[in-house]
């Protein structure tokens, strides 16, 4: 998988690629950057008391890494193993996880314009899936991995925690811009903001959203009057985060507006996009503490 990754465009095309799977007869996608590759099952051992979703642990390479059973994280039935499955060894918000699939079929490179925000259509998915696409005549949908890792373990998301360390702080007076595609984030992000003193924060689902808002925004008077930073996140439907940094820097409204990436997809490997689309800081989630002192050197 790691020859793929080079495929991408620059930052700021608003493109992804995303490896299709699928569970049952359900087809499913998730974004190349994570992927470091596919590879086929091998014999799992079985951790005691482990959370029900986690199959167990392998060795890969010198890694021991857990392996966890993406149809019942999903609530779909259990198969026996085919020789379809795959399990797809991914990384994310600094740690590595394999994913149990029913296939993998091909990569598909889409426009993040063609992803659509899911609708309760999507019954008993709709907590799961970020996104959906129609390609080759079914739906694709985008699902959300950091879900189901906080579904496994609650303290690898944003715990209040790390912000109550930076201890009591006066900051109900300054105004951040927040686009967050996930509910669940953008409710724990609300929630930890509001702890770091910032209790003036709007939320946005998508990129393009937050776009239109603070065009409009703009239109009413210098934009950093308004607001002082914004945070994104990368993965959204409709505009990713680096196609929304790449536009606001573009637009003399709004480039002095401070842009920090929040995101799952921030390695070494990758913050020479961010930083290519003008991005004044990068934060991997969930290091909420680290985020709220970044915001801290930018505001006014």
């Amino acid at each position: 998988m790691d020859s793929n990754k080079g495929i991408l465009l620059d930052s700021g095309t608003n493109e992804l690629e995303l490896v299709e799977f699928l569970i049952g007869e359900n087809h499913f996608g998730i974004n190349v950057i994570k992927v470091k590759e596919i590879i086929q099952p091998v014999p799992v051992t079985a951790v005691p008391h482990s959370h029900p979703y986690v199959t167990g642990i392998i060795e890969l390479r010198g890694e021991v890494l857990p392996v966890i059973h993406t149809a019942k994280a999903l609530g779909l039935a259990e198969r026996a193993l085919t020789s379809a499955d795959k399990f797809i060894v991914t990384e994310f918000n600094k740690q590595k996880l394999i994913f149990h699939v029913h296939g993998v079929t091909q990569i598909h490179r889409v426009s993040w314009e063609l992803i659509e925000k899911p609708s309760s259509m999507y019954q008993g998915f709709e907590s799961h899936v970020t996104g959906v696409i129609q390609l080759n005549g079914h739906m694709l949908m985008m699902l959300d991995f950091e879900k189901i890792v906080m579904d496994i373990d609650p303290s690898s998301g944003l715990t209040m925690d790390r912000v109550r360390r930076l201890g009591k702080r006066e900051r109900s007076s300054k105004r951040i811009a927040v686009a967050e595609d996930s509910p669940l984030l953008r409710k724990l992000l609300k929630e930890t903001l509001e702890e770091a003193g910032f209790a003036e924060a709007e939320f946005f689902e998508n990129g393009k959203e937050a776009l239109q808002f603070l065009e409009n925004e703009a239109e009413k008077g210098p934009i950093r009057e308004a607001f002082q930073l914004l945070i994104t996140d990368i993965e959204m439907p409709q505009m990713d985060g680096h196609h929304l940094t790449k536009r606001i820097k573009e637009d003399s409204r709004l480039q002095e507006l401070p842009v920090i990436i929040f995101s799952s997809l921030i390695t070494n490997d990758l913050l020479h996009k961010g930083e290519k689309v003008g991005a004044a800081g990068q934060v991997s989630k969930p290091e909420i503490g680290e985020l709220v002192a970044l915001i801290d050197r930018f505001i006014l």
